[in-house]
Parts: C-alpha cells; sequence; structure tokens
C-alpha cells in the first residue's frame, strides 16, 4: 500500500528521525544481563573435544640441559605432548619481528614462557599433568628492569630518537630548567574473560579456530603458518570477547597456534583454556617506562625547550613494542607546544614477559612525563598549575606555528581552550583550590589535593596501511538486514555503532539490523580492533556497503513510481519517493524479483595519513581526540592511604553516534587509567617470577574505589575530518583523563611542605609509594634553607 505525504512532511519526519547520534543500549545487554551471551567458552563442544595446558619455565633466562615429560605422558587421561620439534610449521608467533617462539627451543627468556603442551581429556587433568615434568636448566644472567637494560643497553630494537630545534642551545639561554628521573610501572590487561581458544580440524586440511581475539586475521596467519599451511586453510571467529584491552591483539595468537597444532595432530577438537594465574604469567602487559627528563622553561612558566629520554620495559622479544615506542614518542607532547625537543626512546629487552598493545598504546606513557614536569615548573614558581598548563597549549593556525607537532603534523582542529575553560568553570575549579588551600592550613593529617590536566591524542595506528576495513551487508527478501565487519566486539560497543550505522543508512529501526560474528571466512585482511579505531573504520565500510544497496533500492523505486533518485529518502522504516511512503520490504521483494542485488561489501581506508619511521615526521594520525579531567582526593599522611572525593571529565567525542556507550567508555577508562596508576602494581621477584599473577595480589579497583561525585560530560562538537557521522573516537584517549588523580595525589604530598618541595612520587602511586612520598617531603621540608 502506498502512503502520500503532505507537502513538506517528507523533510520534516527526515529530519527527525535517525538512528545514530542516540544513546541505544548495547546490542547484546540483554544477553549479558540474562548470562546468554556466548564466549568462546560456552559454544557447546563436538563430541570428541580435548584440552590443552601448557607446561611453563621456572626460570628467567637459561638453556634447558633437560626435559623429562615422561611422567607428564603417563598422567592421567593424558593422550600427548608436543614441544617445539613437533610444531610442523614455523614455531613464531611475533606480530612484527620473527623472535617469539609459540614453545621456547631450548631457550627460556622469562619465568612463564611455554616449553611443552599436553593434551588430555579433561581440562583439569591436562593442568595437572603439565606439572609434573622434570627439567633441568643452565641459568643465565638475567635482566628484570628497564633501568638494567639501559644500563646494559640491552634492547629488542633499536633506540629512536625525534628531534626539532636546537634543544641544547634553547637549554643554554633558558633562565630555568627541571630534570629528574620518573618510573611508571606496567598494568596486566586484566580482561574478566582469560585467553582461550578452541580449534576444530575440518576437511581437507582445514582448521576452524573460535578463539578470543582483536585480530582475527593475524591469528589466521599464525595458525597458518604454525601449521605449514596457507590461509585459505585457516578460519578464525570471535563473536565476543570477555574484554581485551589490548591484551588479546597480538597475544591470542599462542593459544590459537598451539591449540590448532595440537587439533591438527590428534585430528581431533583441541580448546586451550588459560587459568587466570597461568594468563597472567605468561601474557605481556602495559609497558613500564623509566624516564630521564630536562625541560627548560621562563619566568612565566612557558615551555622552552624539552629532553626525554625514555626505556622501555619490552620483555624478552619485540612484539609490539616498536610501534608503542613510537606513539610513546609522538604523544609526549600531549596538549603543549614544544618548540625545541630530544625525545628518545629505547625498547629495553629484559627476561620478562614480553609486553604488549594496552589501552592507549604507549600514548599514556609519552603524555604524563611532559605533565610531570609542568607540575614541577608549577611548584617552582608558585602557581597553579592549570595555569601553566593553559599557557603553554597548542595554538591555533596563524598563533607563530604553534599548532605544529615535534613530527610536523599540523593540528587544525584544536578545541581545548574552549574544553577547558568549560571544564573550569563547570568544576568550580578555582573556589575548590581555595577552599582545598584553607582545608590544608587547618588539618595537620589529612591533606587534600586538586589537579586539573588534559588530553591531545591522535587516531590511526601508526602504521599507515593498518588503516583499512571491510563489511558485508546483506538484505534479505523480508527487509531483514545482516551485517558483517572486521571489528571485534569486547564490551565497547563496536558492534552496536555499526548497527546504527547501518540502520540510520536504510532507514530501518534497529531491531531490523542483526551483526554476526567477525570471521575471516567473510571479511578477510583485516586489522586488528585497536588504537580506537574500530568504529572509525569498520563503521565506514559498513556504511560503504549500506550506502550501494540503498543507491539500487532508490534506482529501483524511482523507476517504478517516479521522481530523481537523489530526492529518495529511507527512514522511518520506509522508502519515500515521489511524494509516497513504501514500506521498505515491500521495495526490497519487488526488487528482488526485479533482480537487483541487495547485498553489497564495502571498503575503507583513511584517507590523508604517512609516517617516515627513519626521520619520525609525518602526519600519522587522521584527527585528534581531546578531554580534560579534574581530581579532589583526600591523602592520610600517617598511612599514606587515599580517596578520590570528585571526578569532573569532559570528553571530546565529536558527533557522538551513541553518547550512552561514549559515557560508558570514559567512566571505564577513567578507573581502569586510575587503576593503573594508583593501585596496580605488577612485582617481580628476584628470581624473575612474577608475583602479582592474582587478584589476591594484584589490585585492580573496585566499585568502591570509585568517587561518590563522578561527573562525565560530552564535550559539544563536530569532527572536522569526515569521520563516520563526524565522530570522534573514545576507546583509549580518556585512559589519560586520570592523570588528574596521580597530580592531585602529588598536589596533597606537596602541601604537606607549604608546596615547596618538589614530592618524589613515581607510578603507582600506592600507599607505600605516597608514604615515602610525605617522608620525603616532610624530610626535605625540616631542613634550614
Amino acid at each position: 500500500m502506498n502512503h502520500p505525504l503532505m507537502p513538506g512532511m517528507q523533510a520534516l519526519q527526515a529530519a527527525d528521525w535517525s538512528a545514530v547520534g542516540k544513546p541505544s543500549a548495547h546490542e547484546s545487554a540483554q544477553l549479558h544481563v540474562l548470562g546468554q551471551a556466548t564466549y568462546t567458552d560456552d559454544i557447546v563442544e563436538l563430541q570428541g573435544t580435548l584440552h590443552a595446558a601448557l607446561g611453563l619455565s621456572q626460570k628467567a633466562h637459561a638453556r634447558i640441559t633437560a626435559m623429562d615429560l615422561s611422567a607428564v605422558r603417563a598422567a592421567r587421561g593424558v593422550l600427548a605432548v608436543y614441544t617445539a620439534q613437533d610444531i610442523p610449521g614455523t614455531n613464531d608467533c611475533g606480530p612484527i619481528i620473527h623472535d617469539d617462539p609459540i614453545l621456547a627451543d631450548g631457550l627460556v627468556q622469562y619465568v612463564g614462557q611455554p616449553l611443552f603442551l599436553v593434551v588430555a581429556d579433561s581440562h583439569d587433568h591436562a593442568r595437572r599433568a603439565a606439572r609434573l615434568a622434570q627439567v633441568s636448566y643452565e641459568e643465565l644472567p638475567a635482566i628484570l628492569t628497564p633501568q638494567a637494560a639501559k644500563a646494559a643497553q640491552s634492547y629488542v630494537l633499536p633506540p629512536m630518537r625525534l628531534a626539532r630545534g636546537d634543544a641544547a642551545a634553547a637549554f643554554a639561554t633558558a633562565p630555568h630548567s627541571v630534570r629528574g628521573q620518573l618510573f611508571v610501572g606496567g598494568q596486566e590487561q586484566f580482561y574478566l574473560e582469560g585467553q582461550i581458544a578452541y580449534a576444530i580440524p575440518k576437511e581437507g586440511q582445514g582448521m576452524q579456530v573460535l578463539c578470543s581475539t582483536q585480530h582475527p586475521s593475524e591469528m589466521q596467519h599464525v595458525v597458518a603458518h604454525a601449521l605449514g599451511l596457507h590461509s585459505h586453510h585457516v578460519a578464525v571467529e570471535c563473536r565476543r570477547m570477555g574484554g581485551g584491552f589490548g591484551g588479546k591483539e597480538s597475544q591470542s595468537a599462542l593459544w590459537a597456534a598451539a591449540a590448532a597444532i595440537a587439533a591438527a595432530r590428534l585430528k581431533r577438537p583441541v580448546k586451550l583454556r588459560a587459568d587466570r594465574d597461568d594468563d597472567m604469567l605468561v601474557t605481556g602487559k602495559r609497558h613500564c617506562f623509566y624516564y630521564e627528563y630536562e625541560v627548560a622553561y621562563d619566568d612565566q612558566g612557558k615551555i622552552l625547550a624539552a629532553r626525554v629520554d625514555m626505556t622501555l620495559r619490552a620483555g624478552y622479544s619485540a612484539d609490539l613494542s616498536g610501534p608503542v615506542a613510537t606513539r610513546a614518542v609522538c604523544h609526549f607532547d600531549n596538549a603543549y607546544y614544544l618548540s625545541d625537543v630530544d625525545i628518545r626512546a629505547a625498547c629495553g629487552k629484559t627476561n620478562t614477559q614480553s609486553n604488549t598493545a594496552f589501552r592507549g598504546f604507549g600514548g599514556p606513557q609519552g603524555a604524563i612525563a611532559i605533565e610531570y614536569a609542568i607540575d614541577e615548573i608549577a611548584r617552582h614558581l608558585r602557581r597553579d598549575a592549570l595555569d601553566i598548563r593553559l599557557l603553554n597549549l597548542y595554538g591555533r593556525d596563524g598563533e607563530d606555528g604553534r599548532n605544529v607537532t615535534p613530527y610536523g603534523q599540523v593540528i587544525v582542529d584544536n578545541v581545548l581552550p574552549e574544553l577547558m575553560a568549560e571544564l573550569e568553570a563547570s568544576s568550580d575549579y578555582r573556589a575548590r583550590r581555595l577552599a582545598i588551600d584553607a582545608w590544608n592550613e587547618a588539618s595537620p593529617v589529612l591533606k587534600k589535593g586538586l589537579a586539573l590536566t588534559p588530553l591531545k591524542f591522535g587516531i590511526a595506528f601508526n602504521v599507515t596501511h593498518l588503516n583499512q576495513a571491510g563489511a558485508l551487508v546483506h538484505v534479505y527478501v523480508d527487509g531483514s538486514v545482516l551485517v558483517n565487519h572486521g571489528g571485534t566486539e569486547m564490551g565497547q560497543g563496536i558492534h552496536t555503532k555499526v548497527l546504527q550505522v547501518v540502520a540510520h543508512e536504510l532507514g530501518l529501526d534497529l531491531e531490523r539490523v542483526r551483526i554476526t560474528a567477525t570471521d575471516t571466512s567473510k571479511v578477510a585482511n583485516t586489522s586488528a580492533t585497536a588504537a580506537s579505531t574500530g568504529a572509525d573504520l569498520n563503521g565506514k565500510a559498513a556504511q560503504d556497503a549500506a550506502r550501494q544497496i540503498r543507491e539500487r533500492l532508490a534506482a529501483y523505486a524511482v523507476k517504478h513510481h517516479g521522481g530523481v533518485a537523489e530526492e529518495v529518502r529511507f527512514f522511518s522504516n520506509r522508502i519515500h519517493v515521489n511524494g509516497q511512503a513504501l514500506p521498505f520490504e515491500q521495495v526490497v521483494q519487488q526488487a528482488y524479483l526485479a533482480r537487483v542485488q541487495l547485498w553489497s561489501d564495502g571498503y575503507y581506508a583513511t584517507p590523508g595519513l604517512s609516517w617516515d619511521a627513519k626521520t619520525m615526521t609525518g602526519h600519522p594520525f587522521s584527527y585528534y581526540a581531546y578531554g580534560a579531567a579534574v581530581a579532589e582526593v583526600v591523602v592520610d599522611t600517617l598511612t599514606g592511604e587515599w580517596k578520590l572525593l570528585r571526578a569532573d571529565a569532559l570528553y571530546d567525542a565529536g558527533q557522538s553516534l551513541n553518547p550512552a556507550i561514549d559515557i560508558g567508555q570514559v567512566e571505564g577508562a577513567f578507573i581502569q587509567g586510575m587503576g593503573w596508576l594508583t593501585t596496580e602494581q605488577l612485582w617481580w621477584n628476584e628470581a624473575g617470577k612474577l608475583m602479582t599473577h592474582a587478584p589476591s595480589t594484584y589490585k585492580i579497583p573496585g566499585i568502591s574505589d570509585c568517587p561518590e561525585d563522578f561527573r562525565v560530560q560530552l564535550f559539544q562538537n563536530r569532527n572536522v575530518e569526515d569521520s563516520i557521522h563526524r565522530s570522534k573516537a573514545v576507546g583509549e584517549p580518556p585512559l589519560l583523563l586520570p592523570f588528574s588523580v596521580f597530580f592531585a595525589i602529588r598536589d596533597a604530598v606537596s602541601s604537606v611542605a607549604g608546596h615547596a618541595v618538589q614530592p618524589p612520587l613515581n607510578a603507582p602511586a600506592t600507599s607505600e609509594e605516597i608514604l615515602k612520598a610525605v617522608m620525603a617531603v616532610q624530610a626535605a621540608g625540616a631542613r634550614p634553607a
């Protein structure tokens, strides 16, 4: 039935209708709440499924002189035991440099490195058997810290350097400078769902791998190489992850490859599920950073030059340390124009887990160093740190070139002056600063601190070719829509946003569109869901596919109903053409009978990107996300305990695709970043064993650590770049917002001596670290001037 519209009504309804920009629920929210969302370990096991476990090294650096696995083979339920010699293809799972064996072959380089694979009839039998191995070692010297790696010049990659201007000359003439050392610890991803892979042999040497991964295509390549096959033999599928945070970008490869090797050898399905302790012992984390820094400035606090030497704890292999170091170098400036710089980074080789991607991917580690120096400049000049930050912000076009980054990218979208002014006003920053100063004067034990810190974060992979994505959109004869794309869902809402994009493009309600599991046999050669690019890339690809179908349907509608194709509108589940409102499914059915193609592939590659790794210059980012946060804390100077009293965050999500999801991402990133900087301490003993490998010893934030007063808002903005519906990424950038918490703690500690002493506070700022800083400040403040 045709539905005519009154003149002008079509435009009005089209303008009012939208499937994007609304706070829609997560597409799996109901399944999550009901416990019906299927994760890899929930998939019904096929008959004959076996279970695997890894045997792990007990030494940090050693040669294996003997490995007796007879007791393992004889253990109850064991069907097979495999070592490096049993791998049919390549014994490697390194994502860039091939220095990361699946199973150690004669040399172990950290405590927890996999030595062999046990396959048994149950998960419990496999794990018990793995502990029966008798391994003899010839121990070798071990390097455990980035400081030790720097001293020994032990690196997994050549050190990198980015220089602009003449930092040495600027330092020589500068009236003031601050210098020092800083250590910022790493962080365990602590996804709720551990590493897991389920490998199922198929006919003709085929292998299906169901696994929890952020990078199905890389898992496909690793498994194919390990089995000595081509990529077309391997299909990798992931419907959802129970968290990833970067820990399932490259690190899921070991588990996928090991399960597939066993399945190929035994011709039976094999599941490899990591126990939490084993997971934390085996897998890499956020990189620890050791800094030596020096910053020159004038009497007003304007930065004149900066030097920093950053050493990462890369671990025993390269993994993704090179790109992490590159992003750290490119984010040392954070929100500030630095005219003359000498920025160096080195990936220290240590006998610890090979560190890897983690939300922010080196950006937070790079940016915190300049914030630490600014905090010291403010204290030296007896000024509010916010004023020093505002003074040094990037400028706009025409402001004496103060909008060009050290690596040469021109900043054209800077909204920080307006954003920070809005947050300063809405948070009552100045009044609260005065109130806190008065509180501290009257409170000898409990001290409050306040800080407002900004962020600028570049969006794109800093390896240009990774900035591409594909998608498939199928419209069925009944008018329902199925979407598949290369991004992976880890709770962040990428499927929800892509679903919204497709629904909007076709003018449909969300319930008429369905997303299927990410699958390498559907969309090939995909990039990792990482670098905050998931919705940007895959949303654009899905939009491209849906647009092609819409254009075909519009052309068909005009052919049969008149009008002009460019004036056909899709909204409210109808196709509006030549004054008529036709039900979407009606046109689809008629188009099918007329042999109109109702499915399409879509593709997107981010334009305008470039990067020269040798000179460390170029245009590596599509755009920047901005934000700022204010944190107020109280510190007990007798115990080092502290509490976050209030947090205000303002984040630039551009024209948000889904404000509810984006605000949730900001909140989650804030608390996760706060954990990194305050409670989540990784500790290796002198033998190189990670001792914080379980919830009992590794302290992530709990609900009680969230502030009672937590105010998160999205800054009203529209991306200047042609991103998906002019939105901006929200995955990684907000992790820099809790810098405000760390510097509020430092502010509280500084008040112990009337802000006359620089508190020596490293991260994580645990209660012990805070108490050490308090004692140092008290001792320095008591000395005669």
